[in-house]
């Protein structure tokens, strides 16, 4: 069987040398019927590996499950790897970041009070211990070593920026070997000294995380790693956006210097990404360093392969620096035709609050619980109490992360953690508040992961605390079979007259079946979308994205469902298909 391990110098491959050139790409942000199109375009840049993160929240939605069917077949993405010709390295965590919502540690796993995270706590080794029970059989009958195409597995992710809690490393390395994994193990920290020393261990090799001046950063890692290969596991291509703020862009040629250095120092290279893919559904993760940002739904990060898989001016470009150096195939990837063009009347409406009894029951409660209280871990949770004519302001500690208040169903307001909004100012009326609280992403980095949703007591007005709610979880990322049934029902309207929300808009289009589609919302104000029930992900009006992807493979023959949750308004009840994406205004 063949080997790879680390030798004095460079990575060995059955004994040669081997230079590692990798590109990023993450089976769970792309559509399953897209990963071998997009693993091929990969091996045509010059890339000989594919790494991927592996999302624990991804397969374990709750305790004990571990799912791998569908877009969750790590399996069958690295078979395909395989079939391509390509090596594979994998990124278990637990934590990854990757702007992934939680950094991809289950919600659950805060559920338990004081359980101790990323560190050598043993209730949080027991739950790693169990998805790597799930995970590491799928990984290790796929390495090298057994004929597959997996050459390293990475242990943690940039845990110097986190803690040093070297029994903590130590015991992952143990889990992962117990599982038969033999292929070397790697770290990953950022350029950086004191991190590269946190987070590393002396007996598994470092890798170092970069996006600029190559030689100098490789010159730090040679002084963590005075032996083996030099490898920037993530080689910064691109950037994430979030939402309110540009489109990032890299320069290209500064991008191509940067990895032309990296590449020409024998280093080995993982760029990130390769191809981004997008955070579809509720799974986008967030920042807060002083503000709270919500990742975006598009996750293009300016990579080489866009969004929908077209080679950018930035793959052919790093195409030519790897042909510098390595082998680089003679074909070239077909630039992506524009997509279908077509408006599309959505005219079946339904009130969210007609909808309430499909979405989820209130259950009352004699203080002000978090989302997570109420078994909420994700997405939209509405809140009710009752206020007074005297009340004049409602405040909470704290709003995680958005919520919009009605009194007797009417608008009255928006509380906003990004916008450092906690108070509400009440109309000189008593009524029914209510407020829909929407969780934009949990946090993916530094000390604010896990940390629960929803509203935060307390909650007070100018004369009194509010300690009586009725609070329910809204089932969205899925639509209730009752919900699509009552919209199905009222298509009768034209659909271009305003939308009033929060509420439902339905309709159906017919298209050119397996091609991408590029949605515009233009007027409308921020929501979900889902295409033939599939959810595809968040919308807003402060952008900087103003296009929806909409993969090939869920555009059927025939009609297709579009339904969309609009929590504010829009100018009308109609929605376009664009040639092209449309990902915002940039930075440079």
């Amino acid at each position: 069987m063949p080997t790879f391990e680390i030798g004095d110098r460079d990575f060995l491959l059955d004994g040669r040398p081997v230079q590692v050139i990798s590109g990023a790409l993450h089976y769970f942000r792309v559509h399953p019927d897209l990963w071998a199109d997009r693993i091929r375009k990969a091996r045509l840049m010059g890339l000989n590996t594919i790494e991927t993160y592996v999302a624990w929240n991804v397969h374990a939605p709750r305790r004990g499950v571990f799912d791998t069917t569908g877009g969750r077949d790590l399996g069958r993405f690295l078979d395909l790897v395989a079939a391509e010709g390509m090596h594979a390295i994998v990124r278990p965590g637990p934590y990854i970041c990757a702007e992934w919502d939680n950094g991809g540690l289950p919600a659950w796993l805060f559920t338990e009070p004081g359980v101790g995270i990323r560190c050598n706590e043993p209730r949080y080794l027991e739950a790693v211990g169990e998805y790597y029970a799930g995970l590491m059989p799928i990984v290790a009958e796929r390495q090298v070593t057994r004929g597959g195409p997996v050459v390293l597995v990475q242990v943690e992710n940039e845990y110097g920026a986190y803690g040093d809690d070297k029994d903590y490393l130590r015991a992952l390395v143990d889990l992962t070997r117990a599982h038969g994994i033999d292929v070397p193990l790697v770290t990953c920290d950022q350029a950086d000294d004191a991190m590269l020393e946190r987070g590393g261990l002396p007996e598994v090799h470092r890798t170092a995380t970069f996006g600029s001046r190559s030689t100098e950063r490789l010159a730090i890692l040679r002084r963590r790693q005075p032996t083996g290969p030099l490898m920037c596991m993530e080689f910064w291509n691109g950037w994430f956006d979030s939402w309110g703020l540009p489109h990032h862009v890299a320069a290209v040629e500064d991008n191509a210097q940067d990895l032309d250095d990296l590449l020409a120092a024998g280093g080995s290279v993982n760029l990130y990404m390769f191809h981004g893919g997008t955070n579809f559904g509720l799974t986008n993760g967030a920042n807060d360093k002083g503000r709270y940002l919500p990742i975006t739904t598009s996750y293009d990060y300016d990579a080489p392969l866009a969004e929908h898989g077209a080679p950018t001016a930035k793959y052919h470009a790093l195409r030519g620096v790897i042909a510098r150096h390595a082998p680089v195939p003679d074909e070239v990837p077909d630039d992506a035709p524009p997509a279908p063009v077509l408006d599309v009347p959505l005219p079946a409406h339904l009130s969210l609050w007609d909808a309430l009894p499909e979405l989820g029951a209130a259950r009352p409660w004699d203080r002000l619980p978090t989302a997570d209280d109420v078994g909420q871990l994700s997405g939209f949770t509405l809140y009710r109490t009752r206020v007074e004519a005297g009340d004049a302001v409602l405040t909470f500690a704290d709003v995680r992360d958005r919520a919009v208040a009605f009194l007797d169903r009417e608008p009255v307001g928006v509380l906003s953690r990004s916008l450092g909004t906690r108070s509400l100012a009440l109309p000189a009326r008593s009524g029914d508040l209510e407020l829909l609280v929407e969780d934009q992403g949990r946090v993916n980095y530094g000390t604010r992961i896990g940390e629960p949703k929803g509203l935060v007591a307390p909650a007070r007005t100018a004369v009194r605390e509010v300690d009586r709610w009725d609070v329910a979880p809204l089932a969205l990322d899925t639509l209730p079979a009752a919900v699509l049934d009552r919209l199905r029902d009222r298509a009768t309207a034209a659909g271009a007259e305003p939308v009033v929300g929060p509420a439902f808009r339905r309709g159906t289009f017919t298209s050119v079946p397996g091609a991408d589609h590029f949605m515009r919302l233009d007027g409308w104000g921020r929501g979900l979308v889902w295409v033939n029930g599939f959810l595809l992900g968040r919308y807003s009006s402060e952008g900087p994205t103003r296009t929806l992807y909409v993969p090939g493979p869920l555009v059927r023959d025939g009609d297709n469902e579009l339904v969309v949750l609009e929590l504010h308004a829009a100018a009308d009840g109609v929605v376009a298909f664009v040639a092209e994406p449309d990902l915002g205004v940039t930075d440079i």
